[in-house]
Parts: structure tokens; C-alpha cells; sequence
């Protein structure tokens, strides 16, 4: 978990990350929103020789166009960038004129009248803004314009681009875009604009209403999110001048959530620009570890792809199939997931080096399949054929890994042109907007995802559940499985026959007793592959197991099994609140039976519930005390009745232990945790994650035992997320000491340490967890077969930042190749 390193002196005002709209209070954005406008734009390209040539050049073969660019742009730019220089100005006007240059190029019949009428309404409206840099804040929208014109998007997508910030940041609304561009503008605009007059309990909760809100937009029109990709890109084009935490937030943000989401769009030149770019912020230096290594190969690597190329373009020739060769080297996020799933070197990626050709058919591509495994020895297991089985997000290609002279590997990817648009553009590739037909079949069935999130959103009323339910079904890879009749079934990569078995069908997944792969029984917990044929046992009557949340991986087979189990866990919760209202009345002698269902509503409306149902409930999960309850529905009828909570509030479980018998069953460190508005709770850290100060935390109401406190991150709370009513909002409470020392309260944490066996290795790291004035608990280490070692430390650690501080530290030593942090102690 490293941090960013801290932004250059030279940056502009940091406080916000770009002007706030004009009419409108100094509001900090990164607390409300979901995304922040970047600082400062990306590095002007040279605007001399080259641009203007461009330009006269465009004059030459489309003087309409040409026309057009120049009436638009000089009077525009002049009049409305006020208070800025003649540069800029300049560089603004050069900016448009490529912009209409490209559309003209990739959309030569669309109607350019449009992107200018909302040129000038752009510029008229952020009149006087700025960036952080002192430019006009006008280039923000120009370049994500300018992305999706490289996409090839109409000329409405193009103008909802440039007023995508309109309704947002200045005072115009959505009816007054809807009136001078068109209803399609207006609800595209209105599906990118984030929710910022509503409030919201916590961040978390904002931004996931915010994605939701982009998402249903995007069923209806898919452009939203090609609009909401393109804003995110050029911010982070443009991070780096933000506070660290502010980068974290974003780039944090951008490998969760948008990157997936250009993935699952087809959109993989987009998706793979964003992760580089979010890579090096989330995990500097790690990114500068791949990077440093990458290029002390690519000097070779580069030779090796060369020679490849020279071979297998004579090849082409000499067999003459039609085609063009290109050469790459994997992208460092690429690389760096290899190296933290596979915990191998550089070197040792087996994709490092990748050939990619492009033929002209499709009989071509496996003609050339055959010729390569003739040429060069194919590496088994590694022949994929995604051409006849199309990933989900319509990605089509053959892939083959072969073995060159010197052991060198390689991967090929063969495929057809069309399929290389639709590869590297994905949903913008096979763009058909017109009057009528807005999204084209193969959009269709890129979009059929979205549309069964929505439905199944529904049933979400939490919007951390919206969000962790969303990041899976956003999951990057597959796995191909089959029926025993020979039906392809697509599920997540390590899906288990529990995720197959809802897949087919929610009543044969809920009734799943066993499963059969490949036609031998395993348990339900096994990992499918890919071509495994899976034979689903079930049983009539019976039900979902809690346990089975643990091993599932698809969003379907997550939500029906929450679904299933919170209507049985709140069908018992209800039982046992009316068995324990009967005991307590009993025991004062009262009779239930006169209290009508109206009397039950006005209690549960007392403490912020609607329902007798859900007040019920409420005792059965020991929410609320049945006492309190009953002296509620009869005041004085309970002569010693407990003191009354604030609405909505907790059932004081073990408030009036005393700290010290907390400590000894619940261990340290409660002391330093406190639930919002409460201060009567026993608070206790989760084993299974044990947070640390400054961590993301989320607190659960267990049944006897308190609030146990989890990191956001834990693998447990996705697990807990199917009762949301028992998730209490729970905070880090002023730094406190150790008792009777002025020392700050300090978190037992192990580090798992992977490094070279070489002598004096365990001294340095030593000295380097000492200087920095940490105590070591336990060392532990253990050679490993490949000549590494590995380290074990227990230390004790003040916060998150001390914490990342001393994991940079380590991984600087020579030797290191990882450093990371075990959650279970």
C-alpha cells in the first residue's frame, strides 16, 4: 500500500482541483463527488509548422470544413477567453481546428454545425474560468472532445462532450441545452453530470449513487459512458499536479470501476491507457520496480521482436496470405498483475513480447495459426481460440505462445482488421448512430450486462453492496465451461459449480446438493477451468448456504444467495422477536394481545422503522431490547425499563463493561475506535482483517459480542453485506496513548517479506524497521526452492502511513522482489 510521492513545489493552487462554478459556494469536490477534474492539462503538442500544415493541407481537400473551422474559431476564442494570453488563445483555436479536422476525417457526411454551436456556447459559458496551471479551463472539455472524435463517435456525442461540465460547473440547465441542441445532447449531458445537490450519509454512498445514475443513463443511451470514459482519461492525462491523496482517490477509483468497465465495453487501447496510467499513482513504486525492469529488457526484447517481424512477414509473402505485422512489448500493469499472481520475475512473463497480424480473413487467420506451429514450437495449453468462442465483450482473436531459437517465448495474436477495430474501440468501433437505429445488434449484447445489473439492482437497497456487486460483475476475465449438452456457459475466473448452478437457473442454483466435473464428483467449493463440463445435483427443498458466499464469484450467484438469505434470516429474525416480546411480557404480566398493529407502527416510528415487521426484527437481531420495546408500547409497564436510545440507534449489548474486561476478551485497540453518535458500545477490531488507524473501516452489530470493526477492504465484509441493516457507521476516535505512557496506541501487523538469499539481508531489513523507531514483535523465515527467501515480521505500527512508510523502506533494499502486507495475524 504505498503512497504517492508528494506533488511538486512548482504546481499550481491546490485546493481545487479546477474552478468552481461561478454562482455557487467554494465546495471541496473530492469529498462530495466521485471525480475530480485533473489540475492541470496535458502538455501542449508543438502548435507551429506541423499544425498549420495540417491545416492548409485540410484546406486543400475539404474547403467546406476548412471554412467552417476558421468562421467558427477566430471571433469564439477571442471574445470569450478574457484575461487570457495570445499563447493560449493560439493554442485553443489550434486545439478546435483539429478536433473538426478529425471528424471531418473519420465522419466525413456528419453535420460539423452542431460541434460548433456548442463550441461557442462552451466558451461563452466557462467564460473566466481556469485551471491550476492559469490556462482556460475550456481545454478540459476540448480534449475529451477530442478523444471521442478519435473514436469515430457522431457529431452529438461530440457536443454532449464539450458540454459535459455545462450543467455541472456554470448555470445552465438541462431544459436550456435540451432547447438549443436537441433532447439527445440534453439527456446525454444530464447522464454525466454528477448528483451534487443531493446529500449523502458518506462518500462511499455518493459515489455509488453517481455510478448508478450513469449507468442507467447508459442503457438508454450508451453514449454517456463513452462521454464519462473520455472525461476520466484526460484527467488522468492529467493528475499529477493533485495532492497525493487526491491521486490515490482517483486512480484508486479509475482501476476499480472505469478501466473494468472500458474492458467489459470492448474499448481495450482506452482500458489499457487508463490502467497504466492509474498503476502509477496507486503503487509508485512498484510502477517504477516494473518500469526500471521493462526497459533494461527492451533493448533486446525490441531486436528479438524485429527479427520475428522480418521472419514472419517473408513468411506471409512466401505463402501469400495477405496481412500486416505489428510488434509490442505487455503493458507494466499487465506485467505487474502477472508478477503478483504468478510471483515470477520479469523475464519469466511469457508475454512479454507479443507479435500481433492483422489478415485480411478469416481463413487466413488459421491458415497462419497452422504456418506459425510449423515454424516456431507452440507452447502447450497457451493456443486460445477466440474467434469461434468471442469473449463476452465481443473480443475476437486467435492466440498462440511459441518458443523461438534461444528458448525465447512469444505470444502471437492473429485476427482479421474488423476484429482489430472492434478489439482496440470496442463499442465505439461499429459506431451506427443515426435517427432510428441507435445501437446495433452486437451493442446489444455488449449492453445485456448492464441491463441484468439494473434489474438485479433493484433488490439493492445498500450502495456498498451496489458497488461491490458491480466490481465483480465487472471482473476482467472468464472462464469457459460447458453443460453436459454442450451449451457454453461464461462464468468469472474461479468461479465454483455453485456460480454455474445459477447461471442456469436461480431455482436449480438454491437447490443446488452436489456437482459432477468432467463426470467426477467434487466438492462445490472447486475452482471450474476452462472446457470443464459441469452436471449440477439438486435436491427439492433445499436451501442456499451462508457458507457458500465465501467460494462464489459471479454477481448473479452473489445476489441470489444474499437475497434468499436475508428473507429467511429476517422471516427468523421476526419469530424470534415476537418469542422474546412473549417471554418479557409474560414476565411483567402483560397481554399482548391488546396491542393493535397500529401500536406496533407508532413504536417502530419512534425509532426511525416503518413496520411492525421490521420492529420485530429489530429484537430478533437484538437491535433493540424487548423490554424497552414494551415500555414503549405501555409506558411504566416495565418498572425498571432500560434508558431509552437515540432513534434508530444500536442495543447497548455490553455498555457497562468496564474497559478493562473489554481488553482482556476482546483484545487492544477498542479504545481507539467509537460508533458514530454512540458512545455507550463495546467496539472491537475484526481478527480477520485487524484495520489500523487511518484504514477505510465499516462496523457490524454482531449478536452478543458488540460492534466488530473491519476494514473496508476485508474479503469478510463483502460476505456481510447481505443484512445491511446490521452495518453501523463507525469512525477512528482522537489518536489515543497506551495507558500510563505518553506513547501513541500502537497495531501488531505482519509483513511478508519475498526477497534474494544472500548474506546480511536480515540485518538490513532490521535496521531499517528499527531506525525508524518500530518495534519488532516475531521474525520468521523460510527458504523457498527457487533460491528466495521468505520473511515474516510482526511489528507494531501507529497508522496506515507509518506503515506504508516502512513498506517503501523495505522494498528499497536490494534483493526485495515484494513486500505485502498479511491481513490474519
Amino acid at each position: 500500500m504505498a503512497i504517492a510521492p508528494p506533488a511538486s513545489s512548482q504546481a499550481g493552487p491546490q485546493t481545487k482541483p479546477h474552478d468552481e462554478p461561478k454562482s455557487q459556494p467554494d465546495v471541496e469536490h473530492t469529498d462530495t463527488g466521485i471525480e475530480l477534474e485533473a489540475a492541470l492539462p496535458v502538455a501542449e503538442p508543438p502548435v507551429g509548422s506541423d499544425t498549420t500544415s495540417r491545416v492548409k493541407k485540410k484546406k486543400s481537400a475539404a474547403p467546406d470544413a476548412s471554412a467552417l473551422v476558421i468562421a467558427g474559431v477566430e471571433e469564439s476564442s477571442a471574445s470569450h477567453l478574457t484575461g487570457s494570453s495570445a499563447k493560449d488563445i493560439h493554442a485553443v483555436d489550434a486545439k478546435f481546428h483539429r478536433l473538426l479536422e478529425t471528424v471531418h476525417e473519420n465522419r466525413p457526411a456528419d453535420d460539423l454545425e452542431i460541434i460548433r454551436g456548442a463550441w461557442v456556447f462552451c466558451l461563452q459559458q466557462h467564460e473566466g474560468q481556469k485551471r491550476a496551471s492559469g490556462e482556460p479551463y475550456i481545454i478540459h472539455p476540448l480534449e475529451v472532445a477530442q478523444v471521442l472524435a478519435e473514436l469515430k463517435m457522431d457529431s452529438t456525442a461530440i457536443a454532449a462532450g464539450l458540454l459535459h461540465d455545462a450543467v455541472e460547473d456554470t448555470d445552465v440547465t438541462s431544459a436550456e441545452i435540451a432547447k438549443r441542441f436537441g433532447d439527445q445532447v440534453a439527456h446525454i449531458v444530464e447522464g454525466v453530470t454528477k448528483l451534487e445537490k443531493i446529500k449523502f450519509a458518506n462518500r462511499e454512498d455518493h459515489q455509488a449513487e453517481n455510478i448508478r445514475k450513469m449507468l442507467l443513463a447508459m442503457v438508454t443511451d450508451v453514449r454517456v459512458v463513452i462521454i464519462k470514459l473520455a472525461d476520466r482519461l484526460h484527467n488522468m492525462r492529467t493528475l499529477e499536479h493533485l495532492k497525493p491523496e487526491k491521486q490515490q482517490k482517483i486512480a484508486r477509483e479509475t482501476l476499480d470501476i472505469y478501466a473494468p468497465l472500458a474492458h467489459r465495453l470492448g474499448m481495450g487501447k482506452l482500458r489499457g491507457e487508463l490502467e497504466d496510467l492509474a498503476f502509477r499513482y496507486t503503487d509508485p513504486y512498484a510502477y517504477e520496480q516494473v518500469s526500471t525492469e521493462v526497459d533494461a529488457l527492451r533493448g533486446k526484447g525490441e531486436e528479438f521482436l524485429q527479427k520475428i517481424v522480418k521472419q514472419l512477414e517473408a513468411k506471409l509473402k512466401e505463402f501469400k496470405i495477405q496481412g500486416r505485422v505489428e510488434s509490442r512489448i505487455k503493458r507494466l500493469y499487465s506485467i505487474q498483475q502477472k508478477l503478483v499472481d504468478q510471483k515470477i520475475p520479469v523475464d519469466q512473463v511469457y508475454d512479454l513480447l507479443a507479435i500481433r497480424v492483422i489478415c485480411n480473413s478469416v481463413q487466413d487467420c488459421y491458415a497462419l495459426l497452422g504456418l506459425l506451429h510449423s515454424i516456431w514450437r507452440p507452447v502447450p495449453g497457451r493456443i486460445k481460440d477466440f474467434i469461434a468462442m468471442p469473449r463476452p465483450n465481443l473480443y475476437q482473436s486467435l492466440h498462440t505462445t511459441l518458443i523461438a531459437e534461444g528458448e525465447h517465448q512469444f505470444e502471437v495474436q492473429i485476427r482479421t482488421e474488423d476484429m482489430h477495430r472492434v478489439a482496440e474501440e470496442g463499442i465505439a468501433a461499429h459506431w451506427k448512430y443515426k435517427a432510428s437505429d441507435n445501437v446495433s445488434a452486437k451493442d446489444e449484447q455488449r449492453l445485456a450486462w448492464v441491463r441484468q445489473l439494473m434489474e438485479w439492482q433493484r433488490e439493492m437497497t445498500d450502495p456498498n453492496e451496489f458497488m461491490s456487486t458491480l466490481k465483480i460483475d465487472l471482473y476482467p476475465e472468464e472462464v469457459y465451461t460447458f453443460t453436459p449438452k454442450g451449451k457454453v456457459v461464461v462464468l468469472p475466473k474461479d468461479a465454483s459449480p455453485i456460480d454455474f448452478a445459477y447461471a442456469i437457473h436461480t431455482e436449480v442454483g438454491n437447490t443446488t446438493v452436489g456437482a459432477k466435473v468432467n463426470g467426477r464428483i467434487v466438492p462445490l467449493r472447486t475452482k471450474l477451468r476452462n472446457g470443464d463440463i459441469v452436471e449440477i445435483s439438486t435436491q427439492a427443498g433445499h436451501a442456499p448456504s451462508r457458507d457458500w458466499l465465501s467460494f462464489t464469484k459471479s454477481s448473479r450467484a452473489r445476489n441470489k444467495i444474499k437475497h434468499w438469505l436475508n428473507e429467511h434470516q429476517r422471516e427468523r429474525a421476526i419469530e424470534i422477536g415476537k418469542k422474546l416480546l412473549d417471554r418479557e411480557a409474560r414476565k411483567y404480566k402483560l397481554a399482548l394481545g391488546k396491542f393493535h398493529e397500529a401500536d406496533y407502527d407508532r413504536v417502530a416510528s419512534e425509532y426511525g422503522l416503518g413496520t411492525q415487521a421490521e420492529l420485530l426484527a429489530g429484537v430478533g437481531f437484538g437491535k433493540f431490547s424487548a423490554r424497552q420495546v414494551l415500555n414503549k408500547l405501555e409506558p411504566g409497564s416495565t418498572m425498571s425499563a432500560e434508558p431509552a436510545l437515540p432513534e434508530g440507534g444500536v442495543g447497548n449489548v455490553v455498555g457497562q463493561m468496564s474497559e478493562a474486561v473489554k481488553r482482556v476478551f476482546f483484545g487492544k485497540g477498542s479504545d481507539s475506535l467509537q460508533v458514530e453518535g454512540q458512545d455507550d458500545l463495546l467496539v472491537y477490531r475484526a481478527r480477520c482483517c485487524n484495520p489500523i488507524r487511518g484504514e477505510e473501516i465499516v462496523g457490524y452489530v454482531t449478536r452478543g459480542k458488540g460492534v466488530a470493526v473491519h476494514a473496508r477492504s476485508c474479503p469478510n465484509v463483502q460476505n456481510l453485506l447481505y443484512e445491511s441493516d446490521r452495518r453501523i457507521q463507525v469512525e477512528w476516535s482522537p489518536s489515543p496513548t497506551e495507558p500510563g505512557t505518553n506513547k501513541a496506541q500502537t497495531y501488531p501487523v505482519k509483513l511478508t517479506v519475498l526477497c534474494d538469499d544472500r548474506a546480511g539481508m536480515l540485518k538490513e531489513f532490521t535496521a531499517i524497521i528499527s531506525d525508524d523507531g518500530t518495534n519488532i514483535r516475531s521474525v520468521d523465515t523460510k527458504p523457498l526452492p527457487d533460491g528466495q527467501v521468505m520473511v515474516d515480521f510482526v511489528v507494531e505500527t501507529v497508522d496506515v502511513r507509518h506503515l506504508n512508510k516502512l513498506v517503501q523502506n523495505l522494498r528499497k533494499v536490494p534483493g526485495v522482489r515484494d513486500v505485502q502486507r498479511v491481513q490474519k495475524i
